[in-house]
């Protein structure tokens, strides 16, 4: 996975350096403290991840973010918590705040990597989904969802024990779900076909939980 860094102070620079060193999928192509000299190297290289500092002069993190017109994964590295909402409305894959420790770093370092591998079809997404909870990105296993909830554009993750809010419409949740494990029972409604306990007339039981089946969708349940 090939990365820069930018940031206006030095000695954050070689922290990023430094860690960066001790992860083998990292490979740290160049660091920056001017935010233009950067625009100059990506209009002639090709980079997965960009870390990158927030309050810089002349233009911040998240503007630069916003002017590339191809964007690489970003990890936002500051000693700002305020920005933190934002950067995830621009889908960082991490959010590190200063000083950060090395196994914070290799943390976000292998969310990247996942995230970089099922875009490129490295790894099929067969087994997990990640999603986009308050600051973070969380993985989920299919194994542990009972069903879903959608409700505009957010949709309720429930598992055994606790439940997941992300911002997902219905469309874009069945785009990643293997159909041959879940199935759609009702317009707002999904289920995660092998943890159906019991199927009734105008509903399913799942784990305690009772789920409303559509009349149009009674067919595939065989009702």
């Amino acid at each position: 996975m090939k990365a820069i860094a930018i940031d206006d102070e030095p000695m954050a620079l070689e922290v990023v350096r430094s860690h960066a060193t001790k992860v083998p999928f990292l490979e740290l192509k160049a660091s920056f403290t001017d935010a233009f000299k950067t625009l100059e190297y990506l209009q002639q290289e090709s980079v997965d991840l960009l870390f990158l500092d927030i309050k810089m002069p002349d233009i911040t993190g998240l503007e630069f973010v916003a002017s590339l017109q191809k964007k690489p994964m970003v990890i936002f590295t500051t000693a700002y918590s305020e920005h933190a909402v934002t950067s995830f409305e621009l889908d960082a894959v991490d959010y590190l705040l200063k000083p950060f420790s090395l196994p914070r770093f290799i943390k976000a370092c292998n969310k990247a990597q996942e995230l970089l591998q099922l875009r490129s079809g490295a790894v099929p997404p067969k087994d997990y989904i990640f999603l986009k909870t308050g600051y973070e990105q969380v993985k989920v296993q299919f194994d542990e969802i009972l069903y879903m909830e959608a409700a505009g554009n957010y949709v309720t993750f429930v598992l055994e024990g606790k439940k997941l809010l992300t911002r997902m419409t219905m469309g874009e949740l069945l785009e990643q779900l293997p159909a041959e494990r879940f199935t759609r029972v009702h317009r707002s409604y999904v289920v995660a076909k092998d943890r159906i306990d019991k199927i009734e007339r105008h509903q399913v039981g799942i784990k305690g939980h009772d789920v409303p089946v559509g009349a149009s969708y009674m067919q595939q349940l065989q009702l």
